[in-house]
């Protein structure tokens, strides 16, 4: 066996003991408290979903296996906390792409605007294509085409969350610091990471 193999193996078996010193950890945190909302509770199912969450993933990627759990990381400590008929929500979507092929991309962007620097120079990069691009196209649009457009699609995620009614313009300049888990109506993710296991988290939560 290998050093290189070796050592991922004891990464996996120290982020095992990492899960089982957390467990130790939450359970006694639980057994002492004596309030709801504890923060040593809380700190300690925090530090027990970050351990297990470490765990699963180096699992995965040593050896291809997952754990047989879910770890609710998304919900937060105390799950749904919002109103059961929320006046708004707001949506928050993530949605990655390699840059698979710039070539590709530059010439897409070169037919939308053709004051684009044929090549990719100073004014015609990857940088000013991508700019066009999503300043041309609707992301649904670009998220179905992606290969035409030179990208590989990655992982993807979106969160319905409960908010309130905002004014036009206020969350512009911060549009992602309102982000609460606790508000989180539902999430969707894909991930190549479910692709092989039917049962893995990866749908509406």
């Amino acid at each position: 066996m290998s050093d290189a193999a070796q050592l991922t193996i004891n990464e996996v078996r120290a982020a095992a003991e990492a899960v089982k010193a957390a467990i130790d950890r939450h359970l006694e945190a639980v057994v002492g408290t004596t309030e709801e909302g504890d923060p040593a509770v809380v700190a300690a199912y925090e530090g027990l979903a970050a351990a297990a969450i470490t765990y699963d993933q180096l699992l995965y990627e040593v050896f291809d296996e997952v754990t047989p759990f879910e770890v609710p990381g998304d919900e937060g400590s105390g799950g749904y906390h919002g109103p059961e008929q929320p006046e708004a929500i707001s949506v928050l979507i993530r949605r990655d792409y390699l840059v698979a092929d710039p070539k590709r991309l530059r010439e897409q962007a070169e037919r939308v605007d053709d004051s684009l620097t044929p090549g990719g120079g100073p004014s015609g990069g990857v940088n000013a294509a991508i700019g066009v691009l999503f300043g041309e196209y609707e992301p649904d649009e670009i998220a179905s085409r992606c290969e035409e457009f030179g990208l590989e699609e990655g992982d993807s995620t979106l969160w319905v969350s409960a908010t309130e009614p905002t004014d036009p313009g206020e969350w512009l300049p911060e549009p992602f610091d309102g982000a609460d888990p606790q508000l989180l109506i539902c999430r969707f993710d894909v991930s190549e990471v479910y692709d092989d296991d039917p049962d893995a988290p990866g749908g509406g939560v």
